[in-house]
Formats: C-alpha cells, structure tokens, sequence
C-alpha cells in the first residue's frame, strides 16, 4: 500500500530530524530563518491586485494560474476559475464549478483545463469559459493538465499518466507504472509536445511516452533512493518539468537537478540536489530552491554551483523564477524575493500575501504574477 505525505514541509522536517540522527530527544524543530536587511537596489510596483476566491485553501495544494496571450487564467480550490486581462486584472469571465480543484490551470489550443481530488478532469472553452467535457481519471489530479492541441495529458496521484482525446475527453491511452511506497503529496505537471509526452514520477525517474498511444520512448532515472527507512528514500520528482531550447530540466527530492535531451533523455548535466519546488532556467544557468530553503545558482555547462544563498532557510520557498536580471522566489509568510542572477544577493523584496506564497511565480515581459495561498493574484512591474 502507499502513502502519502500530505504536507511537503512536514516530510523535509521529518528527513532532517532524521538525518541529524535519533539518538537525542531534545532536538527541536528550528524555526524559519529571520530575514536579514540588505540595501535594496530594486523596487516592486503593484500594476493591480484581484482576489480568486479561497485560493490554495488548507490542504497543501499547488494551484499555479496559467497565462496564454494576454490573458491570465487562474483557480481556487473550490472551483472558482477565473480569465483576467494579465495587464489590468480585468475579469474577462467568471465560472464556478463548485469543485474540489487540486490540479490547475492548463491552458492551450482554445482549452483551459483542471484536475480535481474526485479523479475528474474539467476542459473548459478559453475563450467563454464554458464548459467542453469532463473525464473520470484513476485517482486525484494534483498538478495541471497540458495538451498539444490533440490530446490531453494528465498525471495522478498514484503514478499514471492518461492520454484524453483534446475534443471529447474520451481516454485514448494509459501508462502505468508502480509508484514509490511513500511518497510526497503531490506531482509534477507533464510537459506535451507534439511527439512526446514527459512526465516526471515518485520514483525518481522521468518518462517520455508518445502522444498518439502512450508507449514510452524513453526512460531515464534522475534520482536513486537511498537509506534505510521510507522517509530517507523519498524521490519524488514534484517541482514540475521545465523545457527550454531542447533541453529538460528537472529536480527530484533527496536526488539531483538535471539536464536532460528531450529527444533522447540522455543526461547532460546532473548535479545533487534536493528539492520539491523547481527550477528555473535562464543566460545559460539553472536556479533551484532547495527543500532546506537555500537557492543556488548552477552553471549548465560545467554543472557546478555559481553562488549559493541559504539565507532563507526553512521558509518553504516556492519554485524559482527568472524576472528581468533577478530570480524571483516566494516564501511561507507571503514574502517575494529579489535575488541577483550574478552571485545570488538580496536585491529586493516585497510582502505579498501574509499566507504565504507557494505557486511558482510567472513573467511575462517586464511583469511578474504572483499566486499567493489565500487567492490573492497581484501582478508587479519593477519601479
């Protein structure tokens, strides 16, 4: 039987405890790091703010808005879906499908898409939000569906990835495979091309199937478990798939970040690594917020670390990414951080949600969207 960590922080804590060794009793939980002062070189202006709904509720969710064009999609956990114009926060439509939303948003090819912890996923009209079809899945959606305008791809909870037809819903294809016997409460989302479908599994491997029958191509394991109780063998590939120019990146929890062919999965770089949020890629470096709260900054081509910041420690940072000449992370007291691409300092910071910031931030151009856990969406440009 598996099971399932339900709350990411409470597994790193539990890994750490672990990892300082069982022998003493009076080891006690070290509280988040204090944020240090710094001399601020980047100001963040709000452009506007608009509140979806109840936002990530209270379970530990990864609800991420979604942005295609000028348009910015973004759900709740009860089923509040909402398209805005990405630059004035303009509410274009409004649905609410009264849902228990854990996977979202996908959006691509006239289709905004959402999983849900029944086992449904909902493919709803872009452009209207109105609703194209639902399909029953074989266990909860945890992370956004994507589609290559053909077929659907949609990876649950216990390690399937299924192939729905993009017009109907109706499945084509499923892949199975045995998941790990515990594992974190969450999963990446899959990456879709026109070939090939790249997902990202508990095991620690990364798995490329083709789009037309779901057959893999190829198979590559990123991280190996290791040690003696389930807790330490944790390798759950969570942070999500991040493609760019041919090459996928990917991080898995107590394994590595990588670089990896998307043609052939062969591996061109790999680094250790520990970490459930991501990574970001940009000027020829790879950033990554490890699950102790440090980022650092990696060299592709020689995989070694340019700068590390572990100022940060144990906030539960979120996904990195990439903003102008800074990586942008968000932290568990709704905290946004500036840092420099070059060596990592503090450059800015802004409190965006006092409940914290766990989505991925998104850019697009000179602005920055920002998903904080109570449903607040704030979009920013540098002043």
């Amino acid at each position: 039987m598996r099971d399932v960590i339900g709350w990411k922080h409470a597994a790193v804590l539990a890994v750490a405890l672990l990892a300082v060794g069982c022998s003493s009793n009076s080891k006690k939980e070290l509280p988040p790091a204090e944020l240090t002062k710094f001399t601020e070189e980047v100001v963040l202006k709000k452009q506007w703010s608009r509140s979806i709904g109840d936002g990530q509720g209270e379970s530990f969710n990864m609800l991420v808005p979604a942005i295609e064009n000028d348009r910015i999609y973004a759900a709740d956990v009860t089923g509040v879906v909402m398209a805005l114009d990405r630059m004035n926060g303009d509410v274009i439509w409004k649905k609410d499908l009264d849902l228990p939303v854990s996977g979202a948003v996908g959006v691509g090819y006239g289709l905004v898409m959402l999983g849900t912890l029944k086992g449904e996923v909902i493919a709803m009209d872009a452009s209207t939000g109105e609703e194209k079809w639902r399909a029953r899945v074989t266990s909860e959606v945890l992370a956004p569906p994507a589609t290559n305008g053909d077929v659907v791809v949609v990876q649950t909870q216990d390690d399937r990835v299924i192939g729905l037809d993009a017009s109907t819903g109706d499945r084509r294809w499923i892949y199975e495979s045995t998941p790990a016997v515990l594992t974190l409460r969450g999963t990446g989302a899959p990456i879709v091309t026109n070939r090939l479908a790249v997902a990202g599994l508990s095991t620690g491997k990364v798995v490329a199937l083709d789009t037309q029958n779901g057959v893999p191509v190829w198979e590559q394991r990123v991280a190996v478990p290791q040690g003696r109780s389930e807790l330490d063998r944790v390798v759950d590939i969570d942070g999500g798939l991040l493609l760019s120019g041919g090459v996928l990146y990917v991080a898995s929890y107590q394994g590595r970040v990588a670089g990896l062919e998307l043609e052939s999965g062969r591996v061109l770089w790999q680094r250790d690594a520990s970490s459930y949020a991501g990574v970001a890629q940009g000027f020829g470096n790879v950033y990554v917020s490890l699950a102790s709260g440090t980022v650092e900054g990696i060299d592709e081509r020689s995989s070694s670390a340019l700068w590390s910041n572990d100022s940060l420690a144990r906030r539960q940072l979120s996904a990195p990414e990439v903003f102008s000449s800074y990586v942008a992370v968000g932290d568990l007291e709704g905290y946004l951080h500036l840092l420099s691409q070059v060596d990592g300092r503090f450059v800015g910071r802004e409190r965006i949600d006092s409940d914290g910031l766990r989505a991925r931030p998104l850019v697009v151009g000179d602005m920055i969207y920002v998903f904080g856990n109570s449903g607040k969406l704030e979009a920013l440009t540098i002043r």
